[in-house]
């Protein structure tokens, strides 16, 4: 079992890092590969079509499809030790969840790491990143990219590596750098059974 965080910016590579790490360690484990598809499709936006039709493609047959929007938490509880779920995007899974306000947020949110925590299956799960441009001048811009940033941050305390994917290469954060402690919320005191 293993966690694994992929963040980078838009079209920099993280999707195909984290299919390329599925391969790997789905064979290393004897695992089935379960692709989580977090976004819902939209059949009046031909370039969301196009977008999900391209990962469709480079994905191999032998993979499973779960469309999972929401329900990730629920998902991941009842995950088998033989399987290891590529879940992209964490981005998108947050966006399905944007109206919710801050307590039903954080209870959903809250939800999601628990069942990180105690998960048996491998995980590797895709973040954007977000907060390397300007501010959002609009309350939902900011709201989604300070969500993901935290989101993402926790997400980085369970993870047994945090890669940053940029410009086509993959960066092992994990093992460059130090982790930075100080997150005040209680979603950091959960921890992984050893």
């Amino acid at each position: 079992m293993a966690i694994i965080l992929i963040t980078g910016p838009s079209r920099s590579g993280k999707s195909e890092w984290a299919e390329q790490l599925a391969v790997q360690m789905a064979a290393r484990a004897d695992q089935q590969v379960i692709y989580v598809a977090t976004a819902r499709a939209m059949a009046t936006d031909a370039e969301w079509c196009d977008r999900i039709r391209k990962h469709q493609q480079r994905r191999p047959a032998s993979w499973q499809l779960k469309e999972i929007p929401v329900e990730l938490a629920h998902l991941l509880t009842n995950a088998a030790a033989t399987d290891c779920y590529l879940i992209d995007s964490l981005g998108t899974w947050l966006a399905n969840l944007i109206e919710q306000d801050d307590e039903q947020w954080a209870h959903s949110q809250q939800q999601l790491l628990q069942a990180l925590a105690k998960t048996t299956a491998t995980v590797i799960m895709v973040a954007e990143e977000t907060g390397w441009g300007v501010v959002p001048p609009y309350e939902l811009g900011r709201r989604f990219r300070d969500r993901l940033g935290h989101l993402s941050r926790l997400m980085g305390e369970l993870a047994d590596d945090v890669y940053l994917v940029t410009s086509g290469y993959a960066v092992n954060l994990s093992t460059l750098g130090q982790r930075v402690r100080g997150i005040t919320s209680s979603s950091a005191e959960i921890s992984r059974p050893i």
